[in-house]
């Protein structure tokens, strides 16, 4: 065979040192040596005779067993020209049939009194699927648990929930009764745990529980860029090629009421108590980060992770250029090393501007 072909589900993404390999479906990253990812035709074939005629010695030993070991991973197969041409490539739109896809609601009180019929009809006409709801208080059962009855009977799919952890409902089985009672929760994350654990709750649960001795009690501790938050599927990827994989479709409502893009951006649009979420997305300049693509993003357009990380832009390196590189991200790709952004000089400007001289994580 003349040809080495990735499935269409793999994907290459070249970095300024290195270049990696996204199996979209297993959601696994596998990384690749530059000098074998510059010959990838299209970002999806090598020509094995071209390999063999323009690379010289033991190189061409070392990527011929690099392709077997692609191969044997199922990442990719031997072909010829012919069928190569046979195999269409993945789709790289970013189709998803809603004005709004997610929604962040943040309280410092631990109540969101907004959240009634009316609100939820509000997130209905923007088909909004997914809500995530932070509570920096700790919130009243009998509140959250109305909350809970009215994303059941929704059109929302899925709500991500955290909130303080506390002992009187640890030692109630509060957190595993709702786990288990309401089926629409993805996530119930408690900071400020005595440990960090994850706890899968009943054999009914859709649901997990996570247990995190941080102390998450702002918005400020959102934007971290870290390799365990990576999400390498179909979605991400192509939305990330397409728009920003933070904000884009993205709606919130901060601890003062005020709706905006993200909780720690300072644009408001309005406040919700005067303010429809319809009225406040038609707002000029709502969305416009919307469209800043990791390939356009400072450093990140050289970065092989690109394509399977968040974006953050309410935290920049440089505060100053919406194109900066996100702040609380510590990967080099120029030398492909991971540091801790918090401690890093370059950061100091940034980190200064934002008020995070002393960031909690």
């Amino acid at each position: 065979m003349d040809y080495f072909l990735l499935y269409s589900n793999c994907v290459l993404v070249k970095g300024a040192h290195r270049a990696t390999l996204c199996d979209l479906q297993k959601g696994a990253v596998y990384f690749i040596p530059k000098p074998l990812a510059d010959l990838f035709l299209e970002d999806q074939a090598v020509d094995l005779v071209q390999l063999r005629e323009k690379t010289e010695g033991d190189m061409v030993l070392f990527l011929m067993e690099i392709i077997d070991s692609l191969v044997e991973n199922q990442l990719g197969f031997y072909t010829n020209q012919q069928e190569w041409k046979r195999f269409p490539a993945l789709n790289k739109e970013w189709l998803f049939p809603a004005h709004i896809s997610h929604c962040i609601l943040d309280t410092a009180t631990g109540r969101l009194d907004y959240f009634t019929e009316s609100f939820v009809e509000q997130l209905s006409k923007l088909c909004c699927n997914f809500v995530q709801l932070r509570f920096f208080g700790i919130p009243p059962i009998e509140h959250l648990e109305n909350i809970l009855r009215l994303i059941t009977g929704s059109q929302i799919k899925s709500v991500e929930i955290l909130m303080p952890w506390n002992t009187a409902y640890e030692s109630g089985c509060t957190y595993g009764k709702w786990i288990n009672d309401y089926k629409k929760i993805s996530s119930l994350v408690c900071w400020g745990a005595p440990s960090t654990c994850v706890v899968k709750e009943g054999a009914r649960a859709m649901g997990y529980l996570l247990y995190t001795s941080e102390q998450i009690n702002a918005a400020t501790h959102c934007g971290i860029i870290d390799q365990g938050m990576f999400s390498t599927n179909i979605t991400t990827y192509t939305e990330s090629l397409n728009f920003n994989s933070c904000l884009n479709r993205k709606i919130s409502i901060d601890i003062q009421g005020d709706v905006k893009n993200c909780p720690s951006m300072k644009e408001s649009y309005g406040n919700i108590g005067d303010t429809t979420l319809v009225e406040a997305i038609g707002k000029p300049g709502f969305k416009k980060y919307w469209n800043i693509t990791k390939d356009q993003v400072s450093i990140c357009k050289d970065c092989e992770f690109r394509h399977v990380c968040t974006d953050c832009r309410a935290y920049l390196e440089d505060p100053g250029d919406v194109y900066s590189k996100p702040l609380k991200c510590g990967y080099d790709p120029y030398i492909c090393e991971w540091a801790e952004w918090s401690t890093h000089p370059l950061k100091q400007k940034g980190i200064n501007f934002y008020g995070l001289e002393k960031p909690a994580f």
